[in-house]
């Protein structure tokens, strides 16, 4: 439990802090738009970028874990998926970003604090692992299917809407750093030290920034509105999710403790903050994306802190 608070009870206190200088109206009204804007454009992308450089191929490419957490997320994106289209209103757009929000783990803020917590510096890897893979990958699937839709409400042959999708990924700054950053792998070249302080002063800013224009968000929203779907999603996001994913790393694969314990603590964190940032470049599904993020965040501390007494033991530290 106080491996998870001492993780948690930072981000609840930023989303606080937005949501009370919103409330008492001392940022205005477009400080949202501009943190936002700046965390999509500027911050993630320097962290997508040197993380992925940094990180050797051979360390990235673990196979049976890659599967594992893959997995469990396209399974529960399917899920969701077809769920939201039964029983929630709304366009593909917000259906996707209902389907991406059971999947998307707050991996970057949370997970990798939280393993090297539990697990010492062995935790490390397999935490920017799923970092990697949630961020590229989920970030990409959202961005597609926001770019159909919006393609489809203009009209259009499906080439068409195919083509103005495959434009919006390429267009997106997190896919191009992420490309750029694997690419600066393959090719071998040592990173400059000013470049890589550069990215890491302005990779530190994505988190907290994305969180405090949430809480700022917040302020103009009532966060009981669509209880149901939020209260569903963060059933996906917090038990189905770990569920598939033990199944899948446990049972499946027959992996390693250490590889276990990671991918089910993973698929079990909170939804991540960049689905409000991604529903925020589109104008689209804010007020369940802000209020399934806090409230996925809330309830896991019960559910993390579980996996985490649960796994511990497990996992001998070197």
């Amino acid at each position: 439990m106080e491996a998870f608070l001492d993780v948690a009870l930072p981000v609840f206190g930023i989303m606080a802090a937005g949501y009370l200088i919103g409330r008492f109206n001392i940022l205005g009204q477009a400080s949202t738009a501009a943190l936002n804007g700046f965390v999509f454009h500027v911050a993630l992308p320097a962290l997508f970028f040197i993380a992925l450089a940094r990180a050797p191929m051979d360390d990235i490419l673990n196979l049976p874990y890659l599967a594992a957490v893959i997995g469990g997320q396209i399974g529960i994106f399917l899920l969701a998926f077809l769920v939201a289209f039964q029983c929630f209103p709304g366009s593909l757009g917000t259906r996707g970003l209902n389907a991406i929000a059971a999947i998307f783990s707050n991996t970057g803020y949370m997970g990798i604090p939280l393993l090297i917590t539990a697990f010492g510096p062995q935790g490390a890897l397999p935490a920017i692992i799923a970092t990697v893979v949630n961020g590229a990958m989920m970030m990409a699937l959202g961005t597609a299917i926001l770019e159909v839709d919006k393609s489809k409400e203009k009209g259009g042959s499906a080439g068409r809407i195919a083509w103005d999708a495959a434009k919006g990924v390429a267009r997106n700054p997190l896919v191009r750093s992420a490309v750029l950053g694997i690419g600066w792998t393959l090719i071998g070249l040592p990173i400059p030290k000013p470049l890589g302080t550069f990215c890491d002063l302005i990779g530190a800013a994505a988190g907290p920034c994305a969180l405090f224009a949430m809480g700022l968000f917040l302020v103009s929203q009532r966060i009981t509105s669509g209880l149901g779907e939020v209260g569903w999603v963060s059933f996906l996001k917090l038990i189905a999710h770990p569920l598939l994913t033990w199944w899948l790393a446990a049972m499946v694969l027959e992996m390693e403790p250490l590889w276990v314990a990671s991918a089910v603590i993973m698929a079990a964190l909170p939804t991540g903050g960049l689905v409000f940032v991604l529903a925020s470049q589109y104008q689209t599904y804010l007020q369940r994306s802000a209020a399934i993020i806090l409230i996925s965040t809330i309830l896991s501390v019960i559910t993390v802190s579980a996996i985490l007494a649960f796994y511990m033991p497990l996992v001998p530290r070197p």
